[in-house]
């Protein structure tokens, strides 16, 4: 074991989150412990290790006395270069036998979900192994019971906010409909009337921006447990992402693998909704759930039973879930991407003469339902006091001192290259594509470069003419505008115009 070292490297390769070691075949570790491309490796260094995934290189890349990692597991190790460290293969992941009896329809009990769940949080399971249990909640194969327990070792795997108030608000809404930034908006409302919203929201999934991708462009989100306590107690809410404070971290391990697969299954997305409202010590929650032939939720009765679950879930663990059922048959808003969604968001904050009212008044519709739900307002009352909060000016200077309270209120920068779309024919505006949108979006750039996106410039029933701009493309690389370009070009059914019945 004394002569089983090698020293390490850092040779400054992204592999997103996913630990990778390096080593020569011939090296003499290699060698001893039999690994190959792979392996599953445990690295250690004095008292700290990670377990990684092994590459295998070839050539002058690295020496026999030399082992590098990638930028992930260098974070998560945090040696010097140079330290030594020693190998030896990852223990066996026993809970994969429970992974692999849920593909054949086996239930997960909750002893299952929990060996599952601890094993993904101690970083056990490789990309690969992820990916497999990814697969084995999708297609609604979770039962209500099995996504209670997942749930629950969820919440167990990280830390948890206690404020000690018998009511602490939330929001969340499922996706699917892109623009739709309604939170900084809300959030902003419920703390200038007093009660407690203590928000983390996540990065995007499959979508070109997340209310922490948004968030971003404007202040700082990474923080730590003490300081979100901090902001939270001096401003009765925050916009933080929650992978930040480990409040079930887990999570964020499975949306990355979520993400790369294209997939978010009903009962992993309950999981991840109420494991982290759990976590944020919530104690009622409203959860928009919006509706569209494009949406990630399609039909009025997957959407009640999606709020079922929800419910139910929520219940089991102690929540006080609320949801609304609204339209999503269009984006909300103009930009589409963290930028273009960040000064929508400032528009309605500020009153803006100019600012997209549909994004104003789905954002005034959830903080009612909040102000009603915490008590600061009468049944069918929320709606005026939440217009009151906005147009008096008090929910803009609420959401700029939790902005300051976080790290400060940074500008918002332009994309270097924009593309506008024009009309091919009159007509009226018959059709917006969420997923296609969604996907042009994401080709510009979003969420990776902020300033990238969509910025619509026609709504659903609008009569169009010949040239007229229907949407500009932005991009902050001119290759990622001609990708977007390219793609839009081959996918008309991103918008459609109909023409108009005299």
């Amino acid at each position: 074991m004394s002569e089983n070292f090698l020293y390490l490297t850092r040779p400054g390769i992204d592999t997103h989150q996913e630990p990778v070691v390096y080593m020569r075949n011939d090296c003499h570790v290699c060698r001893a412990e039999g690994f190959s491309a792979q392996s599953r490796v445990r690295v250690c260094t004095g008292e700290r290790s990670i377990i990684a995934t092994l590459n295998i290189v070839t050539g002058d890349f690295l020496s026999h006395q030399k082992a590098a990692l990638s930028e992930a597991a260098w974070r998560l190790l945090n040696p010097q270069e140079g330290d030594k460290a020693y190998f030896k293969h990852a223990p066996a992941v026993d809970s994969m036998g429970y992974v692999r009896g849920k593909l054949y329809g086996k239930t997960l009990s909750q002893a299952a979900a929990s060996d599952i769940i601890r094993d993904i949080n101690h970083g056990l399971f490789s990309d690969i192994q992820l990916a497999a249990y990814v697969t084995a909640c999708a297609g609604n194969r979770l039962s209500t019971e099995e996504t209670i327990s997942i749930t629950r070792a969820m919440v167990e795997s990280g830390q948890r906010f206690h404020w000690g108030e018998d009511m602490v608000l939330d929001k969340h809404c499922v996706g699917g409909l892109p623009g739709n930034r309604t939170t900084p908006i809300v959030v902003a409302i419920v703390a200038a009337n007093g009660l407690l919203m203590p928000k983390t929201s996540s990065r995007a999934i499959t979508s070109p921006a997340g209310t922490a991708d948004t968030m971003e462009t404007l202040t700082e989100v990474t923080l730590s447990f003490e300081r979100m306590r901090k902001v939270v107690r001096e401003q009765g809410g925050c916009l933080a992402w929650g992978g930040s404070v480990s409040l079930s971290p887990t999570d964020d391990i499975i949306i990355r693998v979520e993400r790369a697969l294209d997939l978010d299954s009903e009962g992993q997305m309950v999981a991840s909704v109420i494991s982290k409202k759990v976590a944020a010590g919530s104690t009622h929650v409203l959860i928009d759930i919006p509706v569209g032939p494009t949406a990630k939720v399609r039909s009025a009765e997957v959407a009640r039973h999606l709020s079922d679950a929800l419910c139910k879930t929520g219940a089991a663990l102690g929540l006080n879930v609320k949801t609304i059922i609204s339209d999503g048959t269009q984006p909300v808003g103009r930009g589409i991407g963290p930028v273009l969604e960040a000064r929508d968001v400032l528009a309605v904050l500020n009153n803006a003469a100019d600012a997209p009212d549909d994004l104003r008044q789905r954002a005034l519709t959830l903080a009612a339902a909040l102000l009603e739900m915490g008590g600061k307002a009468a049944p069918r009352e929320g709606l005026q006091l939440a217009q009151q909060t906005l147009q008096s000016g008090a929910a803009l200077r609420k959401f700029e001192a939790i902005c300051h309270a976080q790290g400060g209120l940074k500008p918002l920068h332009p994309a270097k290259h924009q593309h506008v779309i024009r009309a091919p024919k009159s007509g009226i505006v018959a059709l917006f594509n969420n997923r296609v949108l969604a996907r042009l979006a994401s080709l510009a750039g979003a969420p990776n470069a902020p300033a990238a996106g969509l910025d619509l410039h026609v709504r659903l029933g609008e009569k169009v003419e010949a040239g007229q701009p229907l949407m500009t493309i932005h991009a902050e690389a001119s290759g990622e505008l001609e990708y977007a370009l390219d793609f839009y070009n081959t996918h008309p059914e991103v918008l459609r115009i109909e023409e108009e019945v005299v």
